[in-house]
């Protein structure tokens, strides 16, 4: 079943949508993140989804502000305030009365998988969570996609000029998508319809600024799931390797050498095993089946 819904985040309207399998009540439920300025119509979206659903759990996605259907400024992705629309999906959640209340997980991509791990840290409500390609230091991830000295010079310099631009107009200074997360030509046909293709300046020093890493250790003892590919053409897998170590337990780290960045778009049966079987461990559809 499909219930389109709206929620609110503060003064913001969020469109959301929930997907239950046939008579489910009681369900533990998985709330989706989408990637950076793209939307919940997204392929690594509505595949976790379907998967959820076909395993007996409750998924739910929606439009971050300034993203999709949902309210704010347009391209407006900022980190901290995603973790706050997560946190509100969360509460909205809680109050339908097939969830589970007690049994709410957060799973992202890329960028929303750092959403992810960051609510799942400062929230304790939240009861797993899954990150695939997700990164916990902005600075050093920037680096990394940004590798050479000409590269990293233009890079900051874009982010200098937002500052001035801010600071002499009072506007925002519009940048590119790619210029500020470069993504090879043959993968960015996985990018959602409608996705952003120009952002404020303030969004990619919002992400410069955004440590997960300083969180990660607080989801403990509940458990985590780090997804990466072993060869990410678009965040750096030293991420996931960092967020690892920094982690506390039950964390368990996943490298795939036969997938990307995008790996929840490509049906790859690997990941959906890993998946599964951590599920079940941790996150099992019936509560009293841990044991």
């Amino acid at each position: 079943m499909e219930d389109k819904i709206t929620f609110k985040c503060g003064d913001l309207t969020l469109s959301g949508t929930m997907h239950t399998p046939d008579g489910g009540a009681n369900l533990p439920t998985i709330i989706v993140l989408h990637g950076f300025g793209s939307n919940s119509n997204s392929a690594n979206v509505k595949g976790p989804v379907k998967m959820l659903n076909d395993w007996g759990y409750g998924a739910f996605r929606f439009d971050m502000p300034g993203c999709g259907e949902s309210d704010g400024e347009f391209g407006r992705v900022i980190c901290q305030e995603q973790v706050e629309a997560t946190q509100a999906a969360l509460t909205y959640l809680q109050s339908r009365p097939e969830i589970d209340p007690d049994r709410i997980g957060v799973l992202g991509s890329s960028f929303g998988a750092a959403v992810a791990i960051y609510a799942g840290g400062v929230d304790k409500r939240f009861a797993c969570v899954v990150s695939s390609g997700g990164w916990g230091h902005g600075e050093r991830k920037f680096r990394g996609q940004h590798p050479t000295k000409e590269g990293w010079m233009k890079f900051t310099n874009m982010l200098e000029a937002g500052r001035r631009h801010r600071e002499k107009t009072g506007e925002s200074l519009m940048v590119d998508r790619y210029d500020i997360v470069p993504i090879p030509e043959h993968l960015r046909n996985n990018l959602s319809q409608k996705s952003v293709e120009k952002f404020p300046a303030e969004v990619p020093q919002s992400m410069y600024n955004f440590t997960a890493d300083d969180v990660v250790g607080d989801i403990a003892p509940r458990p985590l799931l780090l997804l990466h590919s072993s060869d990410d053409s678009v965040t750096p897998t030293e991420q996931s390797v960092a967020l690892f170590q920094k982690a506390g337990q039950p964390t368990d780290l996943h490298l795939f050498a036969e997938t990307d960045h995008f790996m929840f778009a490509e049906n790859n049966t690997r990941v959906r095993e890993i998946i599964k079987s951590w599920l079940d461990k941790f996150f099992p559809v019936s509560a009293a089946a841990k044991g």
